[in-house]
Order: C-alpha cells, then sequence, then structure tokens
C-alpha cells in the first residue's frame, strides 16, 4: 500500500522538493545552531548562496562525537518551550545524544513511520505488538505513534517479558510484532519451550530493526516463526525509525523517505561520495526538522544506493540492508575484516544456529581470533566434519585463518531478552 503518493512522485518534481527544503535547513542551521553557523563559515559558505543538492558536497559533515561535544543541547535549533519530545540513545559508550523534537516533527514521524509500516504490509485494523523499548529510546514510542496514525491497533508491551509476548501473540492473535531480529530468535526458542508454535498462529510479519540482519538470519526467521521478515531503519540523531524501510511485495532494499531524509554514500576512509552501487558509510541530511536540523551526519553503517524505480511503484531510493558498520571494523593482524563477513559463512551451513560471538586476543604482541558458534538444536551429525568444512570455508573468505572455531551446544551462548545483541568482545 502506498502512503504517501510522494513516495511516486518522478524523480524531477522529488529534486525540486529537496532543494527548496535542504536550502531551509541549510539557512535554520546556520541562524539558529552557533555549532553549524561556525563551521559554514569557516567553509565560506552563507544561506544565501547556498543553491541545494548540487551544493551538499559543500556542507560539512556531522558525527555522532559532535552530538556529544555539545550535550545536551547544543544542537537545538528552537527554544526548550517549542520542544514537545525528548529522546536519547543508549549512552554505553559515553554521553548520551539528545535529540529534540517540535509538534510538526512529531507529526513528520508518525507520518514516515505510518508509510515504513504500509510498505512492509501492515493495514489498518491489524493488530501490532510493539516489543521495542520505550523510554528514552526513540523504538518504542516511535514506532507506537506511527502505529496509531496507520490505523491500526497497538499492543506497547515493549522490551522483555518474552513468555508474556508469546502468551500476548497467542491470546490476541497479533497480525505484526516488531522487534530486533535476534529478539526474534529468541521468542521462537522461547515459545518452543513453552510448546508453543508459533507458525501455527496469526502472526504474519516480523518487523524488525535496530541492530543488522543478514539474509541467512533474516532466512531463519521467516522459517522458524513463519512470517515474513520486514526491515525498518532509523537512528536517534535523524528521527528514530522512519528513514527507511523495504516493500513487501519486492523486499530488494529499504525506501528512503527522500522527501525528508537526502541520502549519500561516501568512502569510510576519506569521506569522499561514492558512485551508485558503491558500498561506503551512508550519510544522511535532514530536510524537514525543525528542533535539530542534522547536516550531512556520518551514521557509520555500510550500504549501497539504487536509484531504479522498484517494481511496487515507488520511486525513491533503496539503500541495501545494513549488514555491519564502519566502527565494526576489526583489524586482526593488519588485515580487515567486519563480522558480518564471518557471519555470512556461518551461517551457510545448516547444522549451526544464528547465534555465534567472536573473542579477540593479544598474545606476546600478535592478535588472536576465536569464533564460538552455536550447533543446531538437536544435531545429530558430525561435528567434527562440519568444524572442519566451516573453517576451510573460513580461510577461503577471509585473508587470515581463525586461531580456533568451537562449536557448542545448542543455548550455549547468551541471549539477551532486551536491547541490541553482542557479538564481539574485544580483550586486547
Amino acid at each position: 500500500m502506498i502512503y504517501n503518493e510522494v513516495e511516486t512522485a518522478p524523480r524531477s518534481e522529488l529534486r525540486e522538493l529537496q532543494d527548496e527544503r535542504l536550502q531551509e535547513t541549510v539557512e535554520t542551521a546556520y541562524e539558529e545552531v552557533p555549532f553549524y553557523r561556525e563551521l559554514l563559515e569557516e567553509r565560506g559558505i552563507t544561506p544565501d548562496e547556498f543553491r541545494g543538492v548540487e551544493d551538499i558536497t559543500d556542507l560539512p559533515f556531522t558525527t555522532k562525537e559532535d552530538f556529544r561535544d555539545t550535550y545536551p543541547d547544543g544542537m537545538f535549533a528552537v527554544d526548550h518551550d517549542e520542544v514537545r519530545r525528548i529522546h536519547a540513545s543508549s549512552g554505553t559508550t559515553g554521553k548520551p545524544k539528545i535529540v529534540a523534537y517540535t509538534d510538526d516533527d512529531l507529526d513528520v514521524w508518525k507520518e514516515v513511520v505510518a508509510r515504513c509500516l504500509a510498505a512492509g504490509g501492515v493495514e489498518p485494523g491489524d493488530t501490532v505488538q510493539n516489543a521495542y523499548g520505550y523510554g528514552l529510546f526513540t523504538g518504542g514510542q516511535g514506532l507506537h505513534q506511527g502505529i496509531e496514525e496507520l490505523g491500526a491497533t497497538v499492543i506497547p508491551i515493549g522490551g522483555g517479558q518474552t513468555q508474556r509476548q508469546i502468551e500476548l501473540l497467542q491470546d490476541l492473535e497479533s497480525d505484526v510484532i516488531a522487534c530486533t531480529p535476534s529478539y526474534a530468535l529468541y521468542l521462537d526458542e522461547t515459545a518452543e519451550e513453552m510448546g508453543i508454535d508459533l507458525e501455527e498462529l496469526p502472526l504474519s510479519t516480523v518487523m524488525f530493526g535496530a541492530e543488522p540482519c543478514t539474509d541467512p538470519m533474516r532466512e531463519a526467521i521467516e522459517e522458524r516463526l513463519g512470517v515474513n521478515g520486514i526491515d525498518i531503519y532509523g537512528l536517534s540523531e535523524i528521527i528514530g525509525p522512519g528513514v527507511s524501510n523495504e516493500c513487501h511485495e519486492v523486499q530488494d532494499g529499504l525506501h528512503i523517505f527522500e522527501d525528508h531524509f537526502y541520502p549519500e554514500v561516501v568512502d569510510p576512509s576519506t569521506g569522499e561520495p561514492l558512485p551508485e552501487g558503491e558500498e561506503g558509510e551512508l550519510v544522511l541530511t535532514t530536510l524537514s526538522k525543525d528542533a535539530l536540523p542534522v547536516l550531512r551526519y556520518r551514521t557509520g553503517d555500510l550500504t549501497t544506493l539504487n536509484y531504479e524505480e522498484c517494481d511496487c511503484g515507488r520511486t525513491m531510493v533503496r539503500m541495501d540492508n545494513v549488514t555491519g558498520r564502519a566502527d565494526d571494523l576489526l583489524i586482526v593482524r593488519g588485515a580487515n575484516v567486519y563480522p558480518s563477513e564471518i557471519e555470512d559463512v556461518v551461517l551457510e551451513f545448516e547444522g549451526v544456529e544464528p547465534q555465534y560471538r567472536i573473542d579477540l586476543y593479544q598474545e606476546d604482541n600478535l592478535d588472536r581470533i576465536e569464533i564460538t558458534v552455536e550447533l543446531a538444536e538437536g544435531f545429530t551429525g558430525d561435528a567434527d566434519a562440519l568444524h572442519d568444512e566451516i573453517l576451510e570455508r573460513l580461510k577461503n573468505v577471509l585473508v587470515f585463518t581463525p586461531d580456533e572455531l568451537d562449536l557448542v551446544e545448542y543455548g550455549s551462548i547468551e541471549r539477551t531478552e532486551v536491547g541490541k545483541v553482542k557479538r564481539v568482545y574485544d580483550h586486547r
């Protein structure tokens, strides 16, 4: 279902809208945010000479460090009496990133989330169980308001309470559950322990986000829960959930709502723009934020952009599923590797679960990498032979050989009921 006709607008019309809104955003940032005014003046940029998208690479980047350096409200473009809501990042790596919303910002937010839900196949009247955390995290409240805007019914259970989640899926016959991909798999494991087969429930869709999900993990979710897995993307610094979403008709990338968020892909090392289709770091500029306009935010997420019109009818650019982050890059014995590369290999094999961990150590000034993989439930095959097959495949894909590969019994690797799953433990 197309929620807003702008999703199918000719790209020439979309560019005109982007130019207009980007000029307004730069003007607001220059006049109302001292942080941006200083950066723009250093580059000799004034709002009256800025032409729009064609000049976007002249603008400075914004980073997560900028949010922390201006904590708590140095990025705000409005007075506090105009702010209607404040959210924040988890702050697990330092000061949290504080984000603010005016009434108009909240209207935009709920509308783009409604677009996401509609693109994912959710319809008015459906029941959506929202298992994202409420509170300062943008996921729970962001999804909640979009569900209501669409005209669907929301069950605001939030994160955790896994047995209760499953009981509500069963008793209220929820059509959709919104959660992280790792939690979707945890739900299936818990349901099995409770003697409940999720495939027999009315549940038809999992809207997953907030952490990377590789294709093998998606396939596991869809197969085990008997659902359609739909990827939703967003981040607090830009708006929260609602930046982009897969369409259920095609599921070939996530449509970015370019009338509100302008995307670029740049080289993670140099910051230089990359050609269409080449993988790099996603950079986003807000086009309609009042309280917190953000110029060229370096998300850290690795993806590609595809500007071809989708078979679903949407003309807005599609970003590939995010499977890693620029700052997730591991350097092991001088070689670069992303955790997603290891996950892709491990999950090629049917005899293992989509549960693994990577441990990094340093011994005598040399890096060691140990990979632990969980065997599938009820595995009865030859574990030694499977070990050798996985290790050989890893050796062929990576530029080094893992120092140790352990296959452990089902259930050995710690699960999480809330938050994002941790896969990498760097002990160096």
